[in-house]
């Protein structure tokens, strides 16, 4: 498409020294920003396993919760991009951070709308009817009698406020990246703009990591600190009913976020250049920009076929879109993962997530490049160190499905026994009730009262430290203490974290080539497009159904659901065998389908390589249209 290109005089604004003229500060408050957007990211993450016991939510409501802020930035995105250069900038931006700190508020939100946190201990001195109490019937309440109490119309409520808080979250994210990193490239210099740019990408890496870790530092909290006296709180973190402060993070992101976006309201439309001798190209350069975009919905259909007929921009796009997808399921349900196969908390889970799992995959990411630069790959190269790594990949990923802990027995749960809780029959216990103990004999029950015992004991400030006189503890008078047996096999998470490390490192090792073998196998005109749409499949074909996936296969695992007035709520239990081989294998599902896509990618160069008597396919359409030859249309991408 061919521009009538005009000389026009461009006024620059005048340079003078001040914190708003200067790029290096926009490249500071830029940094702390997309920190403070992306630390909301990584923190919802870590505390959906929290939310979803909180609210009684199922993994596979949870996993659209955490894919739902893709939605409003899936719709916006493409106004946007063609928008920016419109627009004032950083008041753009500093409005997308003001959107996002009222989202983290309304994140925040339910805390303060529902009632306290009520887990099943009705064990008090005023009501021991937790126990096994044989000798009156009527002391058993009916669950139906709480309900009024224990639904409220604020309640009901609550996960279609988080639902749209996630959609705003995504609206606001939507000018703050694009619109930072243009506005840096548009006033940096060309020696230093590759360097504020690397600065953002780490930055951007770091983000969700640092959201891991506050939720690991801040769910250690109960999550009614606020409202109760420490005195009253009996659970301890290791307690299957445990749930952490999870709206405290929420709260100290909005102040960040608050904080991060007054700073843009103050930086003008348009910077004088960092390096002057370059005022004239910039301004050349966005001349061109603004006359082609007045020929956009014209040139459309010729880009979008040009660019989507090309089966390696295809394959290698499909190739990512299953890394995509794998990465958003397990970044959200990997520590709900760990904290149930190795019984362990969910503060220990998260901690590992954001300080081992992610930190990996951003070395891998980063060494990509580095390998790239070193071998001086070009695309075929590229495709075949993407194959590489993937297969490298899947090996240490195939030993997980067989490292976890077997499902622990719990009386009439697992294994499934109609006559396992004969002995309790007769001990009117209420069947909603989950208050799991552990057995002297290793088998594990939903309440003492399933474990048929009479007594307890506990020490001067009332905790109970122990059930005696259990009947259906070893079929005997046994005794149980008031926590679940977990899985015993704690040791197995050492190599199993060790082998997901070398998978992940190995898998994020293809990021880097594979953006450049498309970068390399459009023409020059139509990368802006190509990338777009990249991303765009990423969002609608990865991360928005990746976690609902997820979700869904581990609900499908689940051996008990717990129920209030009725209704199906979160799950208690699961099949650990099932979670572990579906969960897992969803995650190889997608590694081969990525291995598959890269192997027809390196075919298809390799025989178009040999088809032009040429031993890359590099010095096709990449070469061609930066030398401006005028059969480049004719060739086939």
């Amino acid at each position: 498409m061919e521009v009538n290109k005009v000389k026009v005089s461009c006024d620059h604004p005048t340079r003078t020294k001040g914190l708003f003229t200067s790029v290096k500060f926009f490249v500071l408050c830029q940094s702390l920003l997309q920190l403070a957007q992306l630390l909301v990211s990584g923190y919802m993450k870590s505390s959906i396993s929290t939310i979803e016991r909180r609210y009684g939510l199922s993994s596979q409501k949870s996993g659209l919760l955490a894919a739902f802020n893709e939605v409003g930035n899936t719709l916006l995105i493409v106004f946007v991009s063609f928008l920016g250069s419109r627009l004032h900038r950083p008041r753009v931006i500093g409005c997308g951070a003001l959107l996002a700190c009222l989202a983290s508020l309304l994140m925040a939100l339910p805390h303060f709308l529902s009632r306290r946190y009520e887990y099943s201990d009705i064990i008090s001195a005023k009501n021991v009817s937790g126990l096994c109490q044989m000798e009156s019937p009527l002391a058993a309440p009916t669950s139906s009698q709480d309900c009024g109490r224990q639904e409220s119309p604020a309640d009901n409520g609550i996960y279609p406020l988080l639902l749209l808080a996630q959609l705003l979250l995504g609206i606001a994210a939507v000018p703050i990246q694009p619109f930072g990193i243009s506005y840096i490239d548009d006033h940096a210099s060309k020696k230093n703009s590759p360097l504020y740019l690397g600065i953002l990408l780490a930055v951007t890496s770091i983000g969700p990591a640092l959201g891991f870790l506050s939720g690991a530092f801040l769910l250690r909290f109960y999550v009614d600190f606020d409202t109760m006296p420490e005195d009253q709180i009996h659970l301890d973190r290791s307690d299957l009913r445990w749930v952490g402060a999870w709206w405290l993070g929420f709260l100290v992101a909005s102040c960040l976020l608050f904080l991060t976006a007054l700073p843009y309201f103050f930086f003008p439309r348009h910077m004088p250049p960092e390096d002057e001798s370059e005022a004239d190209t910039k301004c050349e350069s966005d001349l061109f920009q603004e006359v082609s975009l007045l020929h956009f919905l014209k040139s459309f259909p010729s880009i979008a076929m040009r660019t989507l007929l090309s089966p390696v921009y295809l394959l290698v796009v499909l190739a990512q879109v299953n890394m995509a997808a794998l990465l958003a399921g397990l970044i959200t349900f990997m520590a709900k993962f760990i904290e149930r196969q190795f019984h362990q908390t969910v503060v220990f889970s998260a901690a590992l997530i954001g300080g081992i799992c992610i930190p990996l995959a951003v070395l891998g990411t980063v060494m990509g490049g580095v390998l790239m630069r070193r071998w001086s790959l070009r695309v075929s190269g590229a495709s075949k160190l993407c194959v590489s790594v993937i297969i490298l990949g899947i090996g240490p990923a195939l030993p997980l499905l067989f490292i976890g802990c077997p499902t622990q027995q719990v009386s009439g749960i697992f294994p499934p026994r109609t006559d396992a809780l004969l002995c309790s029959e007769s001990c009117q216990c209420l069947q909603n009730v989950f208050h799991p103990v552990c057995g002297s004999d290793g088998v594990e029950f939903t309440s003492p009262c399933h474990a048929g015992c009479i007594a307890m004991e506990t020490d001067n400030s009332g905790k109970v430290l122990n059930f005696t006189e259990c009947r259906c503890v070893g079929g005997v008078s046994g005794s149980a203490t008031p926590r679940s047996c977990g899985s015993g096999c704690g040791h197995l998470l050492l190599p199993f974290v060790v082998l997901l490390g070398i998978s992940g490192l190995m898998v994020s090792l293809s990021h880097t080539p594979s953006f450049v073998i498309i970068l390399r196998m459009v023409p020059a005109q139509d990368k802006s497009f190509a990338v777009g749409v990249q991303y765009m499949l990423f969002r609608v074909l990865a991360f928005m159904p990746g976690p609902v996936l997820y979700g869904t296969v581990i609900d499908s695992t689940c051996i008990l659901w717990d129920r209030k007035c009725g209704k199906q709520t979160s799950c208690l239990y699961y099949n650990l065998e099932r979670f572990r081989h579906r969960f897992l294998g969803l995650q190889l599902v997608f590694m081969c389908g990525g291995l598959v896509c890269f192997i027809l990618t390196a075919v298809f160069l390799h025989r178009r390589a040999q088809s032009r008597g040429s031993e890359d396919a590099d010095g096709g359409v990449y070469e061609l249209v930066h030398r401006r030859k005028p059969e480049v249309d004719k060739v086939q991408t």
